[in-house]
């Protein structure tokens, strides 16, 4: 009797006890929803107070040209911001719910480094930083992976280094190879002297909404899913993440990420004997093109400045012979500017082709390069396979690249338009309009459907496709107009413009039969580098 007595006090406790736990849990639970309300409410109305309260300056100075654009600078600012935390939840919520799918597509390691350090580096100009990037052994060049998601990691980490390193502080970034399994495997070290982390936060680190408690740092924004997001990207990728830090020393972080090598080499038989300058100083860059170059067929001449280009450029003049090509990178004390120099090199010679080698961000300086003459663009970093590729693509001019949008002459091309929202069909119309289209609209699927049915053949050269519309989604009317009979259905272009921008999205549109993807909201030089296309 007592032994009974004894088995069900002891069930009882231990019913107890799991009622307990479940109680703490979603006690917890509770806690942590309430807690991504709290820090979601405040993240998301600090910037829409800026806009909101930028949007009224502007109306109450609309007369005053300096005002309005300060404040729609401002604007853009916060829109960005608000847009990065819009992401992280989304991106938070998709890997929550097992959706998150990592692309695995070829992508050249230059346009990756420059286009993490393109973003980078104006933050870290703007707190003063001494920056240091670095590149190790880098025997590869062309991988398979996510180009995007790896751009997210590393940048990520690199804005936690600027955002906790004081005004003047150090950071150093290296990129490296190693050998793998799989191929090669992409190292990542980011080092910085800034304000570092105990020991117990380390332990947390990777937690959703774990931000360092200091009040050095109590105005950083943020979601606090950076770490967490980037841990589970890492993770999918089957790489590995350490991080070091010790309070008001600094921390490093390294990633390690397999990927896959693409090996296909670039037939550079076009470019043998081929006569290139190279305006370069910088004696690293320099050893550089030497080593990339040689073996190639390709006959070059390094210069440290634009008078001694001037000056080969005369000497060969005199002894018949001339050079098809001029390279401006590095220009160490330089009078006049690349664009000052680029326009000179045109006027002495128009059949030059100009190519710039830098760390700028293409899109910013585009326009302005292209008026002084240079049409093709290598980014910095860059390794053997990148700087063939660029020269073959400019000497055999297969670049389109027109420069600032305001240049695109389209006129007598027509682009049909389908998207149901009336504000978003008045921005894509106004946008594409300076370009001299002719802009057909259409407000459902189903509407865009009829109106290529109903046009000529070719009479379209373009058809901008909103995915979310009533009546017949985005989807099955690009799946409709390819099967339709006419010869054109399937040659047209179809690209997809919409804000289901995530990796599952891109690849939806693609197998639908899309030839491309443009998220909202829209980024003008992506649109227009499609609209080239038609030229």
């Amino acid at each position: 009797m007592r032994d009974t007595e004894n088995r069900s006090i002891q069930a009882l406790e231990e019913e107890v006890r799991a009622l307990k736990e479940e109680l703490e849990a979603a006690n917890s639970a509770n806690q942590a929803k309430e807690i991504f309300l709290s820090n979601m409410s405040h993240d998301i109305r600090t910037p829409m107070n800026a806009i909101v309260g930028m949007v009224a300056l502007a109306k109450n100075h609309i007369d005053e040209k300096v005002r309005v654009m300060d404040a729609l600078d401002k604007i853009e600012t916060a829109s960005t911001h608000l847009l990065s935390l819009i992401n992280d939840v989304l991106d938070m919520s998709r890997i929550n719910s097992g959706k998150m799918t990592i692309a695995e597509d070829v992508f050249s390691l230059s346009d990756l480094l420059h286009d993490v350090l393109s973003i980078i580096r104006p933050q870290m100009e703007a707190k003063q930083h001494h920056f240091s990037f670095q590149l190790g052994d880098i025997p590869e060049e062309t991988l398979y992976g996510d180009p995007l998601r790896l751009r997210q990691i590393y940048v990520n980490i690199a804005n936690n280094a600027v955002k906790y390193t004081r005004d003047g502080g150090r950071i150093t970034i290296c990129f490296s190879e190693e050998a793998d399994d799989l191929g090669t495997a992409l190292v990542f070290v980011c080092e910085d002297n800034g304000i570092g982390m105990s020991e117990e936060f380390l332990q947390h680190i990777f937690d959703p909404f774990e931000r360092v408690h200091s009040s050095t740092v109590s105005k950083i924004e943020g979601t606090g899913l950076g770490m967490s997001i980037v841990h589970q990207l890492i993770r999918q990728m089957n790489g590995t993440i350490e991080i070091s830090s010790r309070p008001e020393e600094g921390t490093t972080v390294k990633v390690r990420i397999p990927l896959r090598v693409d090996r296909e080499p670039v037939n550079i038989t076009e470019l043998a004997g081929k006569q290139l300058l190279i305006l370069e100083s910088d004696e690293k860059r320099q050893d550089l093109y030497r080593k990339y170059l040689e073996d190639t067929g390709i006959r070059f001449t390094l210069v440290p400045d634009y008078t001694e280009a001037i000056a080969s450029l005369t000497d060969a003049g005199y002894q018949g012979g001339h050079f098809d090509a001029v390279i401006i990178g590095t220009l160490s004390d330089s009078v006049a500017s690349i664009y000052d120099i680029a326009e000179y090199l045109k006027k002495y010679d128009a059949n030059l082709v100009l190519l710039l080698v830098d760390e700028s961000d293409w899109q910013e300086i585009e326009y302005r390069a292209n008026r002084s003459g240079i049409e093709h663009f290598i980014p910095v970093p860059f390794f053997r396979k990148t700087l063939l590729s660029g020269l073959l693509a400019a000497l055999q001019k297969t670049s389109k690249d027109d420069g600032f949008f305001g240049t695109l002459d389209l006129t007598g091309r027509h682009i049909l338009l389908a998207e149901d929202n009336e504000i978003n069909r008045e921005i894509a119309c106004e946008l594409i309009g300076v370009t001299g289209a002719i802009i057909d609209t259409a407000v459902n699927g189903q509407e865009a459907v009829d109106r290529f049915r109903a046009s000529d053949e070719d009479y379209y050269q373009l058809i901008l496709m909103d995915i979310q519309m009533p009546v017949m989604d985005g989807y099955t009317a690009v799946r409709e107009i390819r099967a339709s009979a006419r010869p054109d259905a399937s040659r047209i272009l179809i690209y997809a413009m919409t804000a289901n921008a995530f990796a599952e999205d891109i690849r939806k549109a693609k197998d639908a039969g899309m030839n491309g993807h443009i998220a909202k909201p829209i980024d003008i030089n992506l649109l227009m580098q499609l609209l080239r296309q038609l030229q």
